[in-house]
């Protein structure tokens, strides 16, 4: 047996996996969004019909959708650079040589990461709470009128954003630890001999160096902040008047509420090519920065 039959022996039983449970559900979620499937076809097969593309259009000419994507962008665009800074402002304080106890705050600093969204959550909207939530005395104790987090539409999404970039910059901040580890030292000490402030440190080493993992994280944090859902269910139930129903929100409802799978599942990949879109811009722009 040569190298090459060899190799496809071995990748066999992974790709027999991959092509059983994603490649064939996706597949088979494609042909469902191209149909009208719905609980009347749930009931009775005979009752399903074919409709091409005429789930993508009616989504395209549908406000809902819209506004759901207005709000998971605005979600994106606030949360990832923001969840990106604490991240690395983290990793920083963690690499640095005065640290102390760097295994406890390492520890302390990722646990949001593992603990359980729901759970969290909640705890999350009794802090956020208008009469007795800490977050509105700690303001009125400096002066500042209470603020209704959940029932306001305007300050709803920056609520959410600020429980999603506590929840998840400790698993960037892992990766962008490594990533500054893996920096030689010796760069950063020749700079200092030559009188390198530490800023011009980080700005001509530091962040150049750190370009690639930065262009990682960064990708992979707009795919996960892209799928927004948990945060929204769990907080304020996609309200107020709306205001925080995401993509994948408007897709539970769709499929999971009025059981219209024909629809959500055209939510999904319309979401899916979205993703794909912007995550090949920032490969291709933040490749040619990186280098890579």
């Amino acid at each position: 047996m040569n190298r090459q039959h060899a190799a496809w022996l071995l990748l066999a039983p992974a790709a027999i996996v991959l092509g059983v449970f994603f490649l064939l559900p996706v597949a088979g979620a494609f042909a469902l969004s191209l149909t009208d499937y719905d609980l009347y076809a749930l009931a009775d097969i005979h009752n399903l019909r074919f409709v091409a593309l005429n789930n993508y259009w009616a989504l395209l000419h549908r406000p809902l959708f819209w506004s759901a994507l207005g709000h998971t962008v605005y979600f994106v665009a606030v949360g990832v650079p923001l969840s990106m800074l604490v991240s690395l402002c983290a990793a920083l304080l963690l690499h640095s040589p005065l640290a102390r106890c760097k295994p406890l705050f390492r520890t302390a600093l990722f646990a949001p990461v593992v603990t359980t969204v729901v759970a969290v959550a909640v705890v999350w909207r009794y802090l956020f709470n208008t009469k007795y939530g800490l977050v509105n005395e700690v303001l009125g104790s400096a002066g500042i009128h209470p603020v209704d987090w959940l029932g306001d539409p305007h300050w709803a999404m920056p609520a959410i954003i600020l429980f999603a970039v506590w929840k998840n910059f400790g698993y960037n901040m892992i990766i962008l630890l490594a990533g500054l580890q893996a920096i030689p030292a010796e760069l950063h000490e020749a700079a200092r001999i030559d009188g390198a402030s530490t800023w011009r440190q980080f700005r001509h080493i530091t962040l150049p160096m750190l370009a690639p993992t930065l262009l990682m994280v960064g990708i992979l944090t707009v795919c996960g902040y892209f799928q927004l859902f948990a945060e929204p269910y769990v907080i304020t139930e996609g309200g107020p008047l709306q205001s925080t129903v995401s993509v994948l929100y408007l897709m539970y409802d769709e499929g999971f509420k009025w059981w219209n799978l024909g629809a959500a599942s055209a939510i999904a990949f319309l979401l899916f090519a979205i993703m794909f879109a912007v995550s090949e811009l920032m490969l291709r722009v933040g490749g040619k920065e990186a280098g890579t």
